[in-house]
């Protein structure tokens, strides 16, 4: 497998951390070894080592260094000024945020499925940024849907990220800003010049829905029928493995509730403690971008 360097300007957005323990490794190796179906739910931590800031990581994690905060569902959908400023930055920030490329963990999960001789059944993933896609995993669930996507709140027709970035460009031909900043879903730092000339387009299919991003925002709840195609799947497996995670969210939570029920074989891979380390047969304390590539199938 072709892993690709991990730059110091990759690393930024990981949480000071220790080098793994050969122990933990032999363990997650045993694990790995004794699971048929393998339930893996993946979060942010398993994207910093490409590039994408999280939320919550001690230290440098957005919520660390800014004062900064996503915004909400319910201010999106009322405010016209909150959805330009959204689109504005999400514009500037787009070309970055979109090329960001799969690190060695996306890839080893990649390898770990059955065509390969893998154990990996599905991968459950909280993250928005395609890079499980781009790695080349197969069956995958967006449990908070995909940055690359935009939908329509009125008549839900659907259009790529891609080709709204073109009809924003078309628009606003006048934005020229680049930022070296990014943010965990794409955004960056504008100042409040640009953000009050740029101009939003409606739904061009029924000429007044909101475009919205197919992402379940915070305030938000994440579809009833794909958390029960999520749960029909961890039904079929034997093993739980939780990457890059601390489940502060109970929208990835439910699954390791719901793994404990079933009687799952569950453990995890994330610098610092998580929600789930009580249901969890053990954690390994370091990056999975270290860890994973030194699996043996």
């Amino acid at each position: 497998m072709d892993l690709p360097r991990r730059t110091c300007a990759q690393l930024t957005f990981v949480p000071q951390h220790r080098p793994c323990l050969e122990e933990s490794l032999g363990r997650l190796q045993e694990f790995i070894d004794q699971s048929r179906r393998l339930f893996v739910l993946t979060g942010a931590g398993i994207s910093t080592e490409s590039g994408i800031p999280d939320y919550r990581s001690e230290g440098v994690g957005l919520y660390a260094t800014s004062t900064k905060r996503p915004v909400q569902f319910k201010v999106f959908m009322e405010s016209a000024k909150a959805r330009q400023s959204y689109w504005a930055r999400n514009y500037v920030g787009w070309q970055r945020f979109s090329s960001v490329r799969p690190n060695s963990a996306h890839l080893a999960l990649a390898a770990w499925e059955p065509s390969g001789g893998g154990p990996v059944h599905c991968i459950v993933t909280q993250n928005v940024d395609r890079l499980h896609h781009k790695a080349l995993s197969t069956n995958i669930y967006e449990l908070h849907g995909s940055a690359f996507s935009v939908v329509c709140m009125k008549c839900e027709r659907a259009v790529t990220r891609h080709s709204f970035q073109h009809q924003l460009r078309r628009l606003n031909p006048h934005v020229h800003e680049r930022s070296e900043e990014l943010r965990p879903d794409g955004d960056v730092e504008l100042s409040q010049e640009a953000v009050s000339a740029f101009r939003v387009p409606l739904c061009e299919s029924c000429g007044g829905g909101i475009m919205k991003p197919d992402i379940v925002f915070f305030g938000d709840n994440v579809p009833r029928l794909r958390v029960e195609a999520v749960k029909r799947e961890l039904a079929k497996c034997d093993s739980l493995l939780v990457l890059g995670s601390s489940l502060h969210v109970y929208s990835g939570y439910r699954f390791i509730l719901k793994g404990a029920e079933l009687g799952l074989r569950m453990c995890g891979v994330n610098i610092g403690v998580t929600r789930a380390d009580p249901h969890l047969l053990f954690r390994v304390d370091a990056r999975c971008g270290e860890v994973l590539p030194r699996i043996t199938l």
